[in-house]
């Protein structure tokens, strides 16, 4: 595992006082990928939940603005612990409002001025002494209200109100939120990923927030979050939910039951739903539990105690990773043990091709390929035909949609992106990196609803996303605002997906590296095998596979890298992988 890049650049100032990030519509101007865990790798819950100690007699301003910022490790009880840290009159700070996280609590710069000489402030014991604290942190990232993260690099300073009280410092004022530094940031916090419906109600697609870690009730915050909440801001274009915003919680609580049925009680507004809108409302909540790791079997809606017949909705299935798709000589197709088995509708339509083939996409029905050849241009085969789509200069790897549609770009026109149907139309897609300079890679997720890149952005390179917006035919037309989601140290030569959520780029490092990186969470690097050339995608983590310039195909085998196949000239790609 390589250790985190050197964070260049952070000039981004905050307001004084301010805890967390605005929200911005263009990109940020600094940071670098932040090292995670290491590729296939699961998150362990912690043994115990982190305990802070309450404030300790005696104790200066500063030391007591110090414990009260270090009790955010213990967000037990609405932060309990914390607010023994406040005044009693001090009861509206509201720790929910989101997260800062900086590098250590090691790193903040804490300075306390008191009204009284230092000495006289020791001795004295009477009410209505005060003090301002301020503290400096280095941040490396924030999580808003909602539970959505972002990478957020700046110094910042944190303002805080001080009294004395029965003899005892306690604080009057803060900011709204908490800090936690990042190497207990994921002890103290979780993702878990929303699913919202696409546009076609088809497809459902993550969403991933952050919440505490807790023994109990994180069913209740999931179900709480996803029926008042909304769909993050960025991808919001691009999705829908199934619940009618007059439709609320009754109870604040999910029981789950001994056969793992899921309890939500709703308010009256919910008797008048139809069938189809229950059932697409359940498939929803249920999905969201099941991906969040919660035992639930089934969800069953109440209203008054009397229970509302919902059934789920059906949803494309995406096709099971049969294997590595590779070019090896005078063979095309799946490789199945030893053998590598040819793919019906494509396979002879490719080797009938005599020029040299850079990169190869494969729809996620087999029913046809995207190719780049060697003379820079996209083509379409399969069906008994290999058809140009893109003759412009400068194009990238081209990446098919879910819809049949094959995406391509000059790597110096970011704006020009296309979306080329069978009938070799080209729908210009509006919206496209607005700020972007240049492009080196593009993948469309498997559900259509969101498209990753990596661009230029001044002298910087990035991974970033952006909702796609799409007409009722499923046509794209416009990509929503971006959102960026890591700053890299160098180029990215492959931009593939890891199942729904998660993004892998072959990066140039000091050595090649592979960047694994949430959609809306942390990323990781690790060396990549000795002289990578590309890499493909897969549902899964562990089914990331990796070429070596030497024709070896590399797939993960634990914490190692081992060879699985040999003799390949082009490793494909999956769309939507």
């Amino acid at each position: 595992m390589t250790t985190r890049s050197e964070r260049a650049l952070r000039a981004l100032a905050l307001a004084a006082a301010a805890l967390l990030l605005a929200a911005c519509s263009g990109l940020p101007t600094s940071g670098d990928a932040q090292q995670g865990l290491a590729l296939g790798e699961s998150p362990e819950a912690p043994d115990f939940l982190l305990v802070a100690s309450g404030p300790v007699d005696g104790a200066g301003p500063a030391a007591i603005v110090e414990g009260f910022m270090e009790a955010a490790i213990t967000p037990a009880d609405s932060w309990a612990t914390a607010r023994k840290f406040l005044t009693p009159e001090f009861d509206d700070w509201q720790p929910a409002a989101g997260v800062s996280v900086d590098v250590s609590s090691a790193s903040r710069v804490v300075t306390a001025s008191v009204e009284q000489e230092e000495e006289a402030a020791e001795e004295a014991a009477a009410e209505g002494d005060t003090a301002e604290v301020l503290v400096r942190i280095d941040q490396v990232a924030s999580v808003d209200a909602n539970g959505a993260y972002s990478e957020a690099f700046g110094a910042s300073t944190l303002s805080f109100a001080v009294e004395r009280i029965d003899g005892q410092w306690r604080i009057s004022e803060a900011p709204d939120g908490v800090v936690i530094d990042e190497s207990r940031f994921e002890r103290v916090y979780e993702s878990y990923a929303l699913q919202y419906f696409d546009q076609a109600w088809k497809r459902l697609v993550p969403d991933v927030r952050w919440f505490p870690r807790r023994a109990t009730g994180i069913a209740t915050t999931i179900t709480r979050s996803l029926i008042d909440g909304a769909p993050s801001v960025w991808l919001e274009p691009a999705v829908q939910t199934a619940f009618p915003r007059d439709v609320q919680l009754a109870r604040d609580a999910v029981p789950i039951d001994q056969d793992q049925v899921a309890d939500v009680a709703l308010n009256t507004a919910a008797q008048s739903l139809d069938q189809t809108t229950l059932a697409r409302m359940r498939t929803q909540l249920q999905s969201t539990l099941e991906a969040a790791g919660v035992n639930v079997n089934k969800v069953r809606f109440s209203v008054d105690g009397r229970s509302l017949d919902a059934g789920v909705v059906e949803l494309v299935e995406e096709p099971s990773d049969a294997g590595s798709i590779v070019l090896a000589d005078g063979v095309f197709g799946t490789v199945l043990g030893d053998e590598i088995t040819p793919i019906p509708a494509v396979s002879e339509d490719l080797l009938s091709i005599s020029q040299p083939i850079v990169a190869i996409d494969v729809a996620a029905d087999d029913s046809f390929a995207a190719l780049q050849l060697d003379d820079g241009h996209v083509y379409r085969a399969g069906d008994g035909r290999v058809d140009e789509l893109d003759d412009r200069a400068g194009l990238i790897k081209p990446s098919i949609d879910p819809y049949g549609y094959t995406w391509s770009v000059p790597a110096g026109d970011p704006k020009a992106l296309l979306a080329i149907g069978a009938e070799i139309a080209g729908q210009r897609i509006e919206g496209a990196w607005p700020e972007a300079s240049s492009i080196s890679a593009v993948r469309v997720a498997a559900d259509g609803a969101r498209v990753a890149a990596v661009v230029m952005v001044g002298a910087q390179r990035w991974v970033v996303v952006a909702a796609v917006i799409r007409d009722p035919s499923g046509l794209p037309t416009e990509l929503g605002e971006v959102k960026p989601l890591t700053q890299l140290g160098g180029p990215a030569s492959a931009l593939v997906w890891l199942g729904p959520d998660r993004l892998a780029a072959l990066v140039e490092l000091d050595d090649t590296a592979v960047l694994t990186q949430t959609v809306g969470g942390i990323g990781a690097t690790e060396t990549a095998p000795t002289d990578a050339v590309s890499v493909a995608g897969s549902r899964t983590v562990m089914g990331l596979r990796v070429l070596g310039a030497d024709g070896a195909v590399f797939a993960r085998s634990g914490s190692a890298w081992r060879e699985s196949t040999d003799g390949v000239l082009v490793l494909a790609t999956r769309a939507g992988h």
